[in-house]
């Protein structure tokens, strides 16, 4: 036998083996964790005091990686900041870090602890993979030292970097991802000068991972999608709940139907600051999902899903609404505001119609039935086309259907969480200049409707039967990466700061509630706070993750 025949044999043998092994389907499991939190987090702290921190979260994860692993999981993952906490400044983050290689060093913690310097999360990390025998995701900090040679060195002489690790079932480094979209307030993280995409295959697919707020961005998380064509999205997470259209387990579960891969969401729990929701999600309907403000308590969620999820039908997102006269503009449409966005609102007047409301190219045609029409209830079909630019700035189109907070029209668009009004049936489209739109159904009690809408191919995002339970809200939730940065995105940036400015100079009072930072449009400023700040005239600010 011949070299060459006998490398053709090895690689027929590996890939039977290869075959043989990898399963069709797999048992995930996210944990949204009650993180405890330092005493101080704007104070550094020794060395030893933050690892004795990091090992109290560390006990509570153990617990549920040794649970989830008991039950059949294959892969768990848990929370972004969930074994330091967060509101740290780049000084006192850093007895938190450690030196997270490449995971191309081929490296076991577990086995080989003082390789790459002290790393006791790391080492720990990696033996309850190992101990355990299932993948362990988990999110630390990193810290990179550079110097004058690097000019985007920062002036402490280090990177330090928001990061995900994953470490196999025997213990393993790897996968590694340092988070490329920050948040305000995360000043003691750099981003990383490219964004990062991070895969790794298993025997039961392949997996990408990106972190919070990094979802409402093209780069990384539509190019894992997109161009490298994983199975199943990683998802670290501290999501504060913004409602109507950004709570946790309403967004993620849409992002999942709308890029159609598995997406497994881990938030932490700290209702405080809003923080809950997590989830195991299919393309198709959430598997299992959470959402609890009553108790303390963490929450382990387990489910099976398909390794390589069946691919979606194409949606030609403009079909049907396209099809459809727009109406000439009439004094029944009127004005609100949607975390500082200023939509084009109808009332919705009788049990059952059909509205299309407008704003710019966006148009939205709703048709519904209620069960009936509550005199103690008001609900409308509302339109957003432009650019958001508060706590970060991204371009959407929005079509939405939702539950007014009272009856006073005003209140169109604030948080709501509670509703009585069932729907028989309801058709949701619009004339959305993007492929990349989230199908969003959220019902009373912030509770998810699995299996009970649907995607049609023309654009409509359907009932399939009368929904379960009231509904809060019933949304189209449209990226259009493109114009993030546009040209003619800059008249929207100062049409709303403008309409900052209006609200400033109205007398405002804040509850101090996380931390505080400046939020800067174009050249107005204004001083914010936290996750459950209200103004005077009833515009809520938020902060997601």
């Amino acid at each position: 036998m011949t070299m060459s025949q006998l490398l053709d044999y090895a690689a027929i043998f590996f890939l039977c083996v290869l075959t043989a092994s990898s399963l069709d389907t797999f048992t995930a499991a996210v944990y949204e964790h009650a993180v405890i939190l330092p005493n101080a987090t704007l104070i550094p702290v020794s060395y030893e005091e933050a690892l004795l921190l990091m090992n109290q979260n560390l006990d509570l994860l153990e617990e549920a990686i040794a649970s989830a692993s008991k039950q059949g999981a294959h892969i768990i993952v848990t929370p972004e900041d969930g074994i330091y906490g967060f509101n740290f400044n780049r000084e006192s983050i850093y007895p938190y870090l450690e030196d997270i290689p490449d995971p191309q060093v081929n490296w076991i913690p577990c086995n080989n602890p003082d390789r790459f310097g002290r790393t006791p999360v790391q080492e720990r990390l990696s033996c309850l993979a190992k101990d355990n025998s299932i993948y362990v995701v988990a999110n630390i900090g990193d810290k990179k030292p550079c110097n004058a040679s690097d000019p985007h060195c920062p002036p402490d002489g280090r990177y330090q970097y928001n990061t995900d690790v994953v470490f196999d079932s025997e213990g393993k480094l790897v996968a590694r991802y340092h988070k490329q979209n920050l948040f305000l307030g995360e000043d003691q993280f750099n981003a990383p000068k490219e964004p990062e995409v991070v895969t790794f295959n298993t025997t039961f697919g392949k997996f990408g991972i990106f972190t919070c707020f990094d979802i409402l961005f093209h780069d990384p998380a539509v190019t894992l999608v997109k161009d490298f064509h994983v199975d199943t999205i990683l998802f670290p997470t501290a999501w504060m709940n913004v409602l109507p259209h950004l709570s946790a387990i309403e967004f993620h579960s849409a992002w999942a139907m709308g890029m159609g891969v598995n997406f497994l969401a881990s938030n932490l729990h700290y209702r405080s600051k809003k923080m809950t929701g997590s989830g195991i999600y299919a393309p198709d309907s959430p598997r299992a999902f959470h959402y609890d403000m009553k108790t303390e308590e963490g929450k382990l969620l387990l489910s099976q899903l398909a390794s390589h999820p069946h691919p979606t039908a194409v949606v030609n997102w403009t079909s049907y609404a396209s099809g459809i006269e727009a109406p000439s503009k009439g004094n029944q449409e009127f004005k609100g505001i949607i975390f500082f966005d200023e939509f084009t609102f109808l009332e919705l007047k009788g049990v059952t119609g059909n509205y299309t409301v407008c704003q710019k190219d966006l148009c939205c045609h709703l048709s519904y039935k209620m069960s009936e029409k509550r005199s103690d209830e008001v609900y409308v079909l509302g339109a957003f086309d432009g650019l958001h630019t508060a706590e970060g700035s991204y371009y959407l189109q929005i079509c939405t259907l939702l539950k007014c907070k009272t009856m006073d029209l005003h209140t169109c668009g604030d948080s709501v969480e509670t509703a009585s009004t069932r729907f028989e049936m309801f058709s949701l489209s619009g004339t959305f200049e993007t492929q990349y739109v989230f199908p969003e159904v959220l019902l009373s009690g912030i509770q998810l409707a699995p299996g009970e809408f649907q995607v049609s191919s023309d654009g409509r995002l359907c009932s399939r039967k009368p929904l379960s339970g009231p509904i809060l809200t019933v949304t189209l939730f449209g990226r259009l990466y493109e114009k993030d940065s546009a040209p003619d995105a800059f008249s929207d940036l100062m049409a709303q700061a403008l309409t900052v400015m209006l609200i400033v100079v109205i007398p405002i009072v804040y509850s101090l509630d996380r931390f505080n930072y400046y939020h800067q449009v174009d050249a107005f400023r204004i001083y914010t706070t936290s996750s459950d700040c209200s103004c005077a005239i009833g515009v809520n600010i938020h902060l997601i993750c």
